[in-house]
């Protein structure tokens, strides 16, 4: 599996600087939102919110803060403007395929500020539906290996029912298919596994590699890209 995913680099920011940390709580806690919209607020019943609030969490975010969150989503705040998701597809250079899932409360600026950074970076802009069809769905589990057997880890996500793992620095990635997503993240957690984050994420089915030069500049992307609250997750086929 490969493919870079943002949410990896929101997760490592919960030691970050309190300013830092404020632009974090307002992308989980859309997250939170669009959950909460598009299923209910209960995470009882609410797998994709249960996940959600598992990302405050890891991010600390205060339980008000969740709170709010769910409420907007479910229109109990009526002061909020609504929050939707939109993905946008981008071609960068060295013909990486980009998708770019945004949860914004207004459009427009949205956009402006994506086309802000495209047209410095020599980013293009494509219309809906050009590469999606380059990805597929996969679920993903994310887990902490520090001071822990590696291998045991892997073996119970194997036994769990993942399709395929991956260590990256001392984070063992776990692959699903999507709708085993929830079983083998509960199997995990029943069998003492602690869970850093699950989530359902585009993955290429034709990954491309990139000369030095260019992961250089892409890597300066995507820390424009970051810095944007309204980006939530940056998909690509590396």
């Amino acid at each position: 599996m490969s493919g870079h995913s943002h949410w990896a680099g929101i997760k490592h920011k919960k030691g970050v600087a309190d300013a830092k940390r404020a632009g974090v709580f307002t992308k989980v806690a859309r997250i939170v939102t669009l959950a909460a919209k598009e299923g209910g607020g209960n995470p009882d019943m609410n797998f994709k919110l249960r996940i959600a609030i598992d990302q405050a969490r890891t991010v600390n975010m205060p339980k008000d803060n969740i709170d709010r969150a769910i409420k907007r989503g479910t229109g109990e705040l009526k002061d909020q403007a609504a929050i939707e998701e939109i993905v946008y597809e981008t071609m960068a250079p060295g013909n990486i395929t980009m998708l770019i899932k945004t949860a914004t409360d207004n459009k427009n600026r949205t956009v402006s500020e994506l086309k802000a950074i495209f047209n410095k970076t020599n980013v293009k802009m494509v219309p809906a539906g050009s590469f999606k069809h380059l990805f597929k769905q996969v679920g993903i589990i994310y887990v902490d290996t520090t001071g822990k057997n590696a291998d045991d880890l892997e073996m119970k996500a194997i036994k769990a029912g993942a399709i395929d793992t991956i260590f990256q620095a001392e984070l063992l990635q776990v692959y699903t298919e999507p709708r085993e997503l929830k079983k083998v993240k509960d199997t995990l957690e029943k069998d003492g596994v602690q869970i850093d984050n699950a989530n359902i994420i585009f993955h290429p089915l034709d990954p491309i590699e990139i000369d030095p030069h260019t992961k250089i500049d892409y890597e300066q992307l995507l820390e424009k890209l970051d810095k944007l609250d309204d980006v939530q997750e940056i998909y690509d086929n590396l």
